[in-house]
């Protein structure tokens, strides 16, 4: 459906979500830089689009006696807005980003957030970008039955043990001392990422998902990642004559070392992994071959998805440059590069052509499978699905004569394929600033 643009909406501020750093450093570099990436997460969770569209949430009670909760026990959490019309049948659910933990510290600190409470979340979610009920704003899918799932569990639901983490006394002692008994948990820490995707996905089925015609998984950065690991398994549990497909956006991480020679990404997932028991959980036609830890990063996943995958990124990611290649504290002289594209020197401006190399290499032939979709411009960007300015907008990101919203929808209704990169920065002046 292409349609002529109306007057052009708010502008919205992108809706980043952050990798936290660095397990290759000392541990308090660790903390502060996993501490700065997770902060910037918490403050996208507050960013609002759209106020004329907010939706409200429900909780997955039942989930609870499943084991099925977030970090601190408390239910899994969503927000449905009903589809309508020709809509009515079809259905997205998006998966909220930010970031992971990847230990009992992280855990626990997130357990007392929106990323790991469902008692800390907002009651009421603006719907924007992909999520907009508006047929000038978002074409293809206002008026599907839209989900977004609230993000809880810090491992892109996959996570699944049994016990419960408890509480180090020593971190509580710690936490004593500092006077700070406000700080002292009351629950122990759950790690059932896995068991709350399910859950939420069977509530979705009860409420009529189970009869979808047509079914699109989606989500940014951390949700990104999690449309891709759970892309095959949410196909299976679909009719089997619906047109299911995924979508990731800013969710393809590579593996590549820093700045300075470390490989902190792989130290992180490999913790991350380990700390929420999330081997049983990602495919073992990888976990077969590489420890699992590796195979959280999508270029050792994608290869085996058997659902038609699209794979929305900028290759500056802003959010990769800034917590995997140059984490933060790892050279004051990039300290206005990894903010800003348009301050790197000469020289840095080569190291971020070496990342875009990296990346589009990572990707692999796999992305330009049949099936699939590609949509990887040259923009300084980091989620481009949820804002409207850049999701469907007169002045949105373009490759070719298409916008990121035409590229979606082309290839989901197979009106055509789209499987396109772009030139080296700065070629593309499409990109959105605000």
């Amino acid at each position: 459906m292409r349609v002529s643009f109306p007057d052009p909406p708010p502008s919205l501020p992108p809706h980043a979500r952050s990798f936290p750093a660095a397990d290759s450093m000392g541990s308090g570099s660790k903390l502060r830089l996993w501490c700065s990436a997770f902060a910037c997460a918490l403050a996208f969770l507050g960013a609002r689009g759209d106020d004329d569209h907010l939706v409200d949430i429900t909780y997955v009670e039942s989930a609870v006696a499943k084991g099925a909760v977030c970090l601190d026990g408390s239910p899994p959490a969503y927000h449905l807005a009903p589809g309508s019309g020709s809509g009515v049948s079809s259905w997205l659910v998006h998966f909220e980003g930010g970031a992971w933990c990847n230990n009992a510290t992280t855990c626990l600190h997130r357990s007392r957030t929106p990323l790991g409470s469902s008692k800390e979340m907002a009651r009421q979610a603006a719907f924007t970008g992909i999520l907009s009920n508006a047929s000038d704003y978002n074409p293809d899918f206002y008026n599907w039955n839209k989900v977004k799932v609230r993000y809880c569990d810090g491992s892109s639901f996959t996570g699944d043990k049994e016990e419960v983490d408890p509480v180090s006394p020593c971190f509580m002692l710690f936490l004593i001392f500092l006077l700070l008994p406000a700080l002292v948990p009351s629950t122990n820490v759950h790690y059932r990422g896995a068991r709350v995707w399910q859950a939420v996905i069977e509530d979705l089925l009860a409420k009529g998902m189970n009869k979808a015609e047509n079914a699109l998984i989606s989500g940014c950065s951390a949700g990104g990642l999690t449309s891709i690991l759970h892309c095959d398994r949410f196909h299976q549990l679909l009719p089997a004559d619906a047109n299911v497909k995924c979508l990731s956006d800013a969710g393809f991480f590579i593996n590549v070392k820093d700045i300075t020679g470390a490989n902190h990404a792989e130290a992180f997932f490999n913790d991350v992994v380990a700390t929420h028991g999330s081997a049983k959980n990602l495919p073992s036609s990888c976990t077969s071959k590489l420890p699992a830890g590796v195979c959280f990063f999508p270029q050792n996943e994608v290869q085996q998805i058997q659902t038609p995958l699209f794979i929305l990124n900028a290759a500056y990611d802003s959010w990769q440059v800034r917590h995997i290649l140059v984490p933060e504290g790892s050279d004051p002289e990039w300290r206005g590069c990894r903010d800003d594209i348009t301050q790197c020197s000469t020289k840095q401006l080569e190291t971020l052509q070496g990342f875009r190399d990296d990346f589009l290499a990572a990707l692999g032939a796999s992305a330009f499978a049949g099936s699939r979709g590609l949509f990887v411009n040259s923009c300084f960007a980091h989620c481009q699905s949820e804002t409207q300015d850049i999701w469907f907008a007169p002045a949105s990101p373009a490759l070719g004569d298409r916008r990121i919203a035409d590229a979606v929808g082309d290839w989901f209704y197979s009106r055509s394929g789209f499987q396109k990169t772009d030139c080296p920065y700065p070629c593309d002046s499409t990109c959105y600033t605000n």
